[in-house]
């Protein structure tokens, strides 16, 4: 049995007529197919429209690529935004710890100008100690101070800061002592009213924003806002150092005495740095003096 197509393709080459024939008229039309292209261009309107038609298939081929690309893309940008973050939250941090503590050295200078420009009232002999321990119990008020005997403090030496008077030395050891404040309970303090010159006693009274004056005659003149000083009675305390200001006046009908009480000039629950206060001319034997500030 003879393949009919094989014989019509061997045709198409054979010396026969009907061969060249069937060759010429394929020439003759490629040659036209190709002529009316050049001049109509149909093979391209053709592509465009296959084009058109294979855009949807060739958008789904790519999709998974550009997905996988997008999502590496996207976690690549997220770790360098975190990375960024975390460095700007580090930076931000020792910044603010930069600045807290230089508003801190701020505060310390301020505290400690306020102290050298209070010393003058004082005396000629002041020494600058600071605070270790403090002790605000309701029934003791009292300080640890890191100064002692080795610089001169003595028991009974008045404690003052820039605002006015702190205390006194209860206890010295060679290089620490202890210091009550004027609001213990336990505590007095010979006193005047700057105004008029009236003298009486502070009391504490186991707050550190309140003393009291208990003796004052009812027929005293004594008027809110008035300036509590010390008087220098027994030579203990620099006389005329402020003590504090009156805030308001207990004055009940009948009574012989009144009650006033007083805001403390000192900052008895946030001084940090105090003045060591050599009164006069108090001198103690084979004490060395003490380092100015």
């Amino acid at each position: 049995m003879v393949d009919d197509s094989h014989s019509d393709s061997n045709a198409l080459f054979s010396g026969s007529t009907s061969g060249a024939l069937r060759l010429a008229l394929y020439t003759m039309a490629a040659v036209a197919l190709l002529v009316a292209d050049h001049h109509g261009r149909y093979v391209d309107t053709v592509k465009d429209k296959l084009s058109v038609l294979t855009y949807p298939f060739l958008t789904a081929v790519q999709l998974p690529v550009r997905a996988a690309r997008w999502v590496g893309d996207s976690v690549s940008q997220r770790q360098e935004l975190m990375s960024r973050t975390e460095e700007l939250e580090r930076r931000l941090l020792l910044t603010q710890a930069q600045v807290n503590r230089m508003e801190a050295l701020e505060a310390e200078n301020q505290r400690l100008r306020d102290l050298l420009e209070s010393s003058p009232k004082l005396g000629d002999r002041v020494l600058v100690a600071e605070l270790l321990d403090v002790d605000l119990d309701p029934f003791s008020h009292r300080v640890v101070l890191n100064k002692g005997t080795s610089s001169g403090v003595y028991v009974g030496q008045p404690v003052a800061d820039a605002g006015g008077i702190l205390g006194q030395i209860e206890q010295a050891g060679p290089l620490s002592a202890f210091a009550v404040l004027i609001s213990d309970p336990n505590h007095a303090i010979p006193v005047a009213i700057n105004r008029t010159g009236l003298r009486t006693i502070a009391y504490g009274t186991g707050q550190t924003t309140e003393l009291v004056l208990r003796d004052v005659p009812a027929s005293a003149d004594v008027i809110q806002g008035d300036l509590i000083v010390a008087s220098g009675l027994g030579g203990r305390f620099p006389r005329g150092f402020p003590v504090g200001e009156v805030t308001r006046i207990d004055n009940q009908s009948g009574n012989t005495f009144i009650t006033v009480w007083v805001d403390p000039s000192a900052a008895l629950d946030r001084s940090r740095e105090v003045l060591l206060v050599w009164p006069g001319d108090h001198r103690l034997a084979n004490v060395p003096e003490p380092e100015q500030p």
